[in-house]
């Protein structure tokens, strides 16, 4: 046995890894079953590829990290096993530790970011019980690296890596072994997110050793994209900053081990915005009910950039997890990125006087979804609206700007901008005379603010403030300032102001203490 081990040992990198991927065969079953893989069809009728999606996300923890871990922990030393393992992990590979510990009988030391979601705490500590306990250090993964290694250090606990590992690898897999046998290949292209590269390593070897012409893609996130860096260089190179929106794929410097099979396996390596996973995500909900946390969307975000070009191919992607924070999950929600149709974001200047704003509204925007509405009054002549707007059919957003030029308006484009991301909107209270402002619910339906601002407020008011922001709801909530010449107008309009009309579901003033600290 000592001998066939040396001659493993002596095998180049990608054989070895093939080697132990069968090996592990025998031993991740003993914690979890195989997930499935399924169809996803694409919305829309432009031409798009057959896409095949492995379900990872269905996994006893929500993600593919048990394999590896598991694999792992299994060829642990009665020795090593009573002296527990220890590990760092942003939160998917510790719930694939806290559940080999629960099931192993293994102690187990988990140092976690103190930012880990609760979602993944809890998570931990429900796969592994009394066996495991978290330990928050630091304010990220790196950090959380360095006080694990140093409790190895000073414990002489086995400290099992998230992705450096040969074992920890082949476990991983073992997704694609499933995959080779699910009968759905051959593929005649993969699509594989990398973090650290222990997943996208080992499953770009094992389908190429089964089909080599299948093109294996690794996806990385535009800001963490450590593994192009590595490929690039020729070597793992440590990234200086690091986007953390996709947390699970938020590695700073790639494996040396999966760099190694990565540089012979991945055949190149795109890269994805934070709006192109979120789009992915709302995708997957909409087609396969699937919620999954950031990372787990990129392999589809890389699917949906290129499209075209993968039109009539057969495609594999993988849900790498679904273990995301209810919090973030709204935020991907409200964000443009989610959008199901081409948004643009951009402000107009117009002329500050009554009936300007709908002029506008009636002209260039026609056939355009408001999707989000800021304005607040801050300069006596000019006006600058900033609106988000959508269009089921993207031609209409590219003449968006011609339409607006021949209407005599200078326009801007404010994609990305702080200030419109966190509504910070400027009121100035001194241009103002008889403030009202009203808290409007109306249905969700084309031209519905359109038509309410044409019916009670065009010529009788000047807008001076308005908040909406599009929320998905069958009801849509603005907050709306008006400006009267006198108080006899502010009064005759709440005379006839009915709180209950065609289009909305209700209009009430808002409260006078309101009132006074948005125009202080």
């Amino acid at each position: 046995m000592y001998a066939a081990t040396m001659e493993r040992e002596n095998l180049p990198l990608d054989r070895r890894l093939r080697q132990e991927i069968l090996f592990a065969r025998e031993r991740v079953y003993r914690f979890g079953q195989p997930t499935p893989i399924e169809r996803l069809i694409l919305p829309g009728s432009e031409p798009a590829p057959e896409i095949w999606v492995k379900r990872e996300d269905l996994s006893p923890v929500k993600c593919y990290k048990w394999r590896g871990a598991c694999n792992a922990m299994t060829l642990l030393t009665p020795e090593q096993r009573a002296s527990g393992v220890v590990t760092a992990s942003a939160g998917n590979h510790a719930q694939g530790v806290a559940l080999a510990a629960k099931t192993l009988g293994v102690q187990a030391r988990i140092y976690m970011p103190r930012s880990t979601p609760k979602v993944k705490q809890n998570a931990v500590l429900h796969h592994g019980g009394e066996l495991v306990r978290i330990v928050l250090a630091g304010d990220s993964y790196d950090e959380a690296v360095m006080a694990a290694r140093e409790d190895e250090r000073t414990s002489g606990a086995t400290y099992v890596h998230a992705y450096d590992d040969l074992h920890v690898m082949a476990g991983q897999g073992t997704l694609a072994d499933e995959v080779v046998l699910s009968g759905h290949g051959p593929f005649d292209a993969a699509y594989l997110q990398i973090g650290g590269g222990g997943m996208a390593s080992a499953v770009s070897c094992w389908l190429k050793t089964y089909w080599p012409d299948i093109d294996t893609v690794g996806v990385e996130g535009i800001g963490q994209a450590s593994m192009k860096a590595a490929l690039e260089t020729g070597k793992p190179v440590e990234l200086h900053d690091l986007d953390i929106f996709c947390d699970g794929t938020a590695v700073r410097k790639a494996g040396a081990l999966p760099f190694g099979v990565c540089r012979e396996s991945i055949d190149r390596v795109t890269t994805v915005t934070n709006a192109e996973v979120s789009s992915a995500i709302r995708v997957l909900w909409e087609t396969l009910r699937c919620v999954s946390e950031p990372s787990g969307a990129m392999g589809l975000a890389a699917v949906l950039k290129h499209r075209a070009a993968l039109a009539g191919k057969k495609v594999l992607i993988v849900i790498t997890g679904a273990n995301i924070d209810f919090l973030q999950l709204g935020l991907i929600a409200q964000s443009e990125g989610s959008a199901n149709a081409a948004a643009r974001t951009l402000r107009v200047r117009i002329p500050e006087r009554p009936g300007s704003m709908l002029a506008l509204l009636d002209s260039c925007f026609e056939g355009l979804n408001i999707a989000d509405f800021q304005y607040g009054l801050h300069d006596a002549k000019d006006a600058w609206p900033v609106f988000t707007v959508t269009a089921e059919h993207a031609d209409k957003l590219i003449t968006l700007p011609e339409r607006l030029a021949a209407g005599g308006y200078e326009w801007q484009d404010l994609a990305g901008a702080v200030d419109v991301t966190f509504r910070a909107i400027p009121l100035r209270g001194d241009l103002l005379t008889h403030p009202l402002f009203l808290r409007l619910d109306f249905y969700e339906r084309s031209g519905a603010l359109h038509d309410f601002l044409s019916r009670l407020i065009r010529d009788r008011a000047s807008l001076c403030y308005f908040n909406y922001r599009q929320s998905g709801e069958r009801i849509g909530r603005a907050l709306i300032g008006l400006d009267f010449q006198d108080a006899g107008s502010r009064a005759h309009f709440l005379g006839e102001l009915p709180e209950h009309g065609e289009g909305y579901r209700s209009c009430k003033p808002v409260d006078d203490a309101t009132t006074a600290r948005m125009t202080a």
